[in-house]
């Protein structure tokens, strides 16, 4: 079947092994994939990734072990975990030492012409949202676990350090809280639907050191980080989102001393996200840069670096 590949080198092949359904997953046909930092770090080494990459994806599931799945349309949560484990049993299965995850850790991803996922980790997408708007339930949902983790008050101010692809759904979600919410970017060009949204958009050089209770960093980049630290207050809060390949300089004995939250931050609830798809409260379609077909994804994955959503057809 066709795929897009990291081996060391990415590659798109025509010849790459069909998947084997395990019992309890599903085979999956996704309709559309999404291209993000993490897809673009594991070229650069991150997690020692080799095999078919893609985690943000929309399609249907051909086959399964549950007919009622037969035939739907779904995202799915990218952990595959074991479900038995005391990490599992307490309810954290995004953390279970024995997990899979899809197009990063030791399971081949959504850019192929077919993948398989558990069927505990689906989702069906509800018939109002768009392929458009249901590829980006996991970035919304990575969002949404920054309010799962630490809540949010609306009279607190909050920067959202980086303009980019998670970044614009950090954004869209804090917004909601009606915090003060101001966005560090670089690309003004991005800022109508922000401002829009009644968000304040600004640089890095244009804000105050320590002014924010909480900061988040998304910029995928060691530059973004120290200066999200060099934004948060003594006693706030610096939420990661970032992960890259490369080493950090963090200051950790300055952390000490500020006394400074840090909360690392990954993987969200899709339930929700699919609620706020559903209910018009994030918009998408703008945040759509390229669309291309699945044989072309080595050039989309060119066009990727600085632009918002790249996504690839299959």
């Amino acid at each position: 079947m066709r795929a897009i590949v990291f081996d060391g080198s990415l590659r798109y092949t025509t010849d790459y092994p069909k998947p084997h359904r395990p019992p309890g997953e599903a085979l999956i046909k996704p309709h559309l994939v999404g291209i993000c930092n993490t897809d673009l770090e594991i070229t650069r080494g991150y997690m020692n990734f080799h095999g078919i990459l893609g985690h943000e994806f929309v399609g249907t599931v051909i086959d399964c072990d549950d007919p009622q799945w037969r035939g739907r349309r779904v995202v799915g949560e990218i952990n595959a975990a074991c479900r038995r484990c005391v990490t599992c049993l307490r309810g954290d299965e995004s953390h279970c030492p024995q997990r899979t995850t899809l197009g990063i850790d030791r399971r081949d991803g959504a850019m192929a012409d077919l993948f398989v996922l558990p069927e505990a980790c689906l989702h069906e997408v509800p018939a109002t949202v768009s392929d458009e708007a249901a590829v980006f339930t996991e970035p919304l949902a990575a969002a949404l676990e920054i309010v799962e983790q630490s809540h949010i008050h609306p009279s607190e101010r909050v920067a959202v350090v980086g303009d980019g692809k998670l970044g614009a759904m950090i954004v869209q979600v804090l917004r909601l809280t009606g915090c003060a919410l101001t966005l560090v970017g670089r690309h003004p060009e991005r800022w109508e639907l922000y401002r829009r949204q009644g968000v304040t958009c600004t640089t890095s050089t244009d804000v105050p050191a320590a002014h924010f209770d909480v900061v988040i960093d998304c910029t995928g980049n060691p530059s973004g980080l120290a200066t999200a630290r060099r934004l948060v207050r003594p006693r706030g809060r610096l939420v990661l989102k970032s992960t890259f390949a490369a080493e950090t300089q963090l200051n950790l004995s300055m952390l000490v001393v500020d006394e400074i939250q840090l909360i690392g931050s990954r993987c969200g609830p899709f339930a929700p996200a699919l609620r706020l798809l559903e209910r018009g409260l994030v918009e998408t379609s703008a945040l759509i840069s390229a669309c291309y077909p699945l044989d072309a994804g080595l050039q989309a994955f060119s066009a990727a670096p600085g632009q918002l959503k790249v996504l690839l057809s299959v």
